[in-house]
């Protein structure tokens, strides 16, 4: 018995094949199943293995067998029918998706900033302190008079703090700028613009007023985020009692800001009430201060900048597609079908 493949050379030579790829696969296969067959096995009877080939040979390698899994069967175009209504709702479709994928788009490359509020003390690496910026001008006070005192619960009590700070003379000397930058501790506590300081106390200090800035901890100047960091800032009292004293009521709240590389950034925010007075003792009028009495609260905010992962972005785009193109489908379909129906009904066609 000769090799399949010497009855296939023969064919080739008799008469072309219209289906040339198909049966070199066939060809090859048969070849197979006639060495398999003449190959003695050590386990099992000779040819084992041929239903599988037969079931190849048979169905396998039938031509067209790759176009059965194709699940987007193509409609010649002589089948088909355009309509005015399907061509206006394809347009509107187009517009809808070329819409919705701008709009995806725009937020895909835009950094979000979300927030979230959990008890904890974010900047753990900061020995228990909270660094302080306070810019404040008295226009009416001379520069030699003007101190700032510091004191909290943990005992401590400063009176004239010049580390870190500026006198700068108003009014040809006959106010003054003050701006220090220093140290709190983390518990509650005030420090407070006064004349404590001075070597002889003024008869009638003028405690009139405008802060400029207060801030604590690190500056964050970020566009999305609007927070109280400089909640006094612009604050004006000029026009108050100049023998009053002026105590702001502050409340901190530790704040975290985490851009998309990790990296953070401590700052606070506060809250603030204040109230205006003229305090008296029994032997007077009290000396007037400007007090900024704090507390901090327990929760810290955190903001984190987010960026829209690729895949959500993607699978967004394609429900947008999927959706508006069904959606326009089934709208297209049912006005075709009343359409016609309408046009039954007007030639008397409808039963």
């Amino acid at each position: 018995m000769g090799a399949p493949w010497e009855g296939e050379e023969a064919r080739s030579h008799g008469q072309g094949s219209p289906e040339g790829p198909a049966w070199s696969g066939l060809g090859f296969l048969q070849s197979l199943q006639w060495v398999l067959c003449r190959v003695q096995l050590p386990h099992g009877p000779r040819c084992a293995g041929l239903g599988l080939l037969e079931a190849c040979l048979g169905r396998g390698l039938q031509p067209g067998f790759p176009l059965r899994f194709d699940i987007y069967r193509k409609v010649p175009k002589d089948l088909t029918q355009p309509t005015y209504t399907g061509a206006i709702i394809s347009i509107c479709c187009c517009l809808f998706i070329l819409f919705l994928f701008l709009s995806e788009l725009t937020g895909f490359i835009t950094t979000e900033v979300v927030n979230e509020l959990y008890v904890d003390d974010p900047d753990k690496d900061s020995g228990g302190k909270i660094d302080v910026s306070l810019n404040i001008s008295l226009p009416n006070l001379h520069c030699e008079l003007v101190g700032l005192d510091i004191q909290d619960e943990m005992g401590r009590h400063e009176v004239g703090h010049i580390d870190n700070s500026m006198k700068i003379p108003l009014n040809n000397g006959a106010g003054c700028r003050f701006e220090g930058q220093f140290s709190i501790n983390k518990v509650p506590g005030n420090f407070h613009v006064s004349t404590h300081s001075a070597t002889a106390q003024p008869q009638n200090p003028d405690m009139t007023h405008v802060i400029h800035k207060l801030s604590f901890g690190d500056t964050l100047q970020v566009q999305n985020v609007h927070g109280a960091f400089n909640a006094l800032g612009g604050a004006d009292r000029l026009t108050s009692n100049p023998l009053a004293s002026h105590d702001y009521i502050l409340k901190i709240v530790p704040t975290v800001y985490e851009d998309k590389s990790g990296k953070q950034r401590y700052s606070y925010q506060y809250t603030v009430a204040n109230k205006e007075y003229v305090a008296y003792s029994h032997t007077g009028r009290i000396i007037p201060a400007i007090w900024f009495r704090y507390d901090l609260s327990p929760i810290t905010v955190k903001y984190t900048e987010r960026r829209q992962p690729l895949y959500r972005f993607i699978t967004t785009i394609c429900a947008i597609i999927g959706g508006t193109f069904t959606v326009a489908g089934i709208l297209d379909s049912c006005i075709f079908t009343a359409s016609e129906a309408w046009k039954k009904i007007q030639l008397g066609k409808m039963h």
